[in-house]
């Protein structure tokens, strides 16, 4: 069965939207975003829907910030976390539309300093492969330098270290900093900034003012939500997150009320207001299904990757859609029907939670249905609430409470040293009253404590919003009796985490 046939064949048993089923609808979706800020179910809550090319609904509900009185409406400010892929495909769909270069221009004619791990790869990787996330590139790669205070330039000019998850156009690896990679390199056609480009190619033509890539720019609305994670079984604002290296990946700042415009325009296939914005064959590409990702898991649909778009295939037909997340307490949600001229966003200011999802879900089945058949908030939190659960248990059980009679470590200075390997640049651990810390980044600006767990292995606690999770720091000792190398487990994931001692003299602190 084709992919046509299953579209029309899952959305041959509902009947279509109409104005007044989508009015209707109204009512229940609220008392259901309602009930979620009632039961803590997040901060705050921020919706836009739009209904043939009209605005139907824009609305917030909860607070910014737990704790504090000023409350979310439309016009609130989120960070929109991965959501940004499909603008960021937009912004690249009307570089396209004017001739500057086409979805299957490749990297090396625009931007010959960037590079993959193999020459093929890097002589032929394109535009489309970089949004589509089918260049071999694995997911995590790049993710670790950002988190430790790299800058975009550095973290794509080291991609070239990292082995291929898959053969080239073989395999689906969700990357961040590819399609940053793809992104960037179509605004440098343009001649612009991947910020200006954004600006120029997308917000402002939209009169989305309250949007932007650069994180200075969240940081300055008055209005803007807070990041909020869980502590203790509490909502906490416990971090903040600047995702500027990865801003077409992960970097958009916006409002429902903005948003609802750009929903216009994808649901427009490029044309808003009545007019032309961006080419329809450029923009349409973004929206065909190219990588196969399985199925939903709680819809059982089949789901693919276009460019910069989750192209699903449901119970009501075709979907447009992206999901967005930051650990440190992001998730949002853009869920288009294009067939029905149908769209929903839902900001919010938490992680981990499945409301976006649930209140897109429970929105769509009103509508179609005229009914709920499940608590689609519950469904989907169980799907979230997973996600890094068992990861954090895992990491406590090995590592939370050291054994209890572990082996003496040797004295500090046998580990105090700096450490190097091309990808992780350099790091360093020194002495400090009585204990040992390490320094990470490229100014040695994340710093953190080492507590003592066996002999030579050590560990420290670097996301603040997951305190309670572990991480190994496991030194190599010499013949000397001073450490050669050391192993940092979560910057070790693509096994790039393993740094050689060099000589510089033993550093220590005041």
């Amino acid at each position: 069965m084709g992919i046509a046939t299953l579209a029309g064949h899952a959305q041959s048993s509902f009947e279509h939207a109409t104005k007044d089923k989508v009015l209707t609808a109204l009512p229940m979706l609220e008392e259901v975003a309602q009930r979620v800020i009632a039961n803590d179910g997040v901060p705050g809550i921020s919706i836009a829907i739009v209904y043939q090319d009209e605005v139907i609904y824009l609305k917030g509900f909860g607070v910014r910030e737990e704790g504090k009185s000023d409350l979310v409406d439309a016009d609130t400010v989120f960070q929109l976390a991965s959501f940004s892929k499909p603008m960021a495909s937009t912004v690249a769909a009307a570089i396209v539309s004017e001739g500057v270069v086409s979805w299957d221009t490749r990297i090396a004619d625009i931007d010959p300093s960037f590079q993959l791990y193999d020459a093929y790869p890097t002589a032929q990787v394109t535009v489309r492969d970089l949004f589509a996330h089918r260049s071999g590139l694995p997911g995590g790669a790049g993710n670790e330098l950002e988190e430790i205070g790299y800058d975009r330039d550095t973290i794509l000019q080291r991609l070239r270290q990292v082995k291929p998850e898959s053969s080239f156009r073989s395999g689906y690896s969700y990357s961040n900093f590819g399609l940053t990679a793809g992104a960037v390199a179509v605004a440098k056609a343009a001649g612009m900034s991947w910020e200006d480009a954004a600006e120029a190619k997308l917000y402002k033509p939209l009169g989305m003012s309250s949007t932007s890539s650069r994180y200075a720019d969240f940081l300055t609305r008055t209005n803007h939500a807070t990041l909020h994670a869980q502590l203790n079984g509490k909502w906490q604002a416990l971090a903040k997150r600047d995702p500027d290296p990865q801003s077409p990946a992960g970097g958009v700042s916006s409002n429902a009320r903005d948003l609802a415009q750009w929903m216009r325009l994808q649901l427009g296939n490029g044309n808003y207001n009545g007019k032309p914005l961006i080419d329809g064959g450029a923009i349409g590409q973004t929206h065909l299904p190219l990588m196969a990702r399985g199925k939903n898991p709680v819809s059982g649909g089949w789901s693919f990757y276009g460019l910069g778009w989750n192209v699903e295939y449901g119970r009501y037909g075709e979907y447009w859609g992206h999901a967005g997340a930051f650990s440190t307490g992001a998730r949002t949600l853009v869920s288009l029907l294009p067939a029905e001229e149908l769209g929903i966003v839902v900001l919010t200011n938490a992680f981990p939670t499945g409301v976006p999802e649930g209140l897109a879900d429970t929105f769509f089945e009103l509508v179609m249905t005229g009914k709920t058949t499940q608590d689609w908030v519950v469904e989907w939190n169980n799907i979230y609430g997973r996600l890094f659960g068992p990861a954090i248990e895992a990491a406590v059980k090995r590592y939370g409470t050291p054994p209890a009679s572990p082996l003496p470590a040797l004295p500090l200075s046998a580990y105090a040293g700096t450490y190097f390997n091309p990808y992780i640049g350099q790091v360093v651990v020194a002495e400090k009253g009585g204990i040992l810390e390490i320094r990470l980044g490229p100014k040695g600006n994340a710093v953190f404590s080492l507590s003592h767990f066996d002999r030579d292995l050590y560990t420290y606690r670097p996301s603040m919003e997951m305190p309670n999770m572990p991480v190994a720091v496991t030194f190599e000792i010499g013949p000397d009796q001073k450490a050669t190398q050391v192993t940092i487990d979560d910057l070790n994931e693509l096994g790039l985490g393993v740094l050689t001692r060099i000589g510089i003299e033993r550093p220590t602190s005041p």
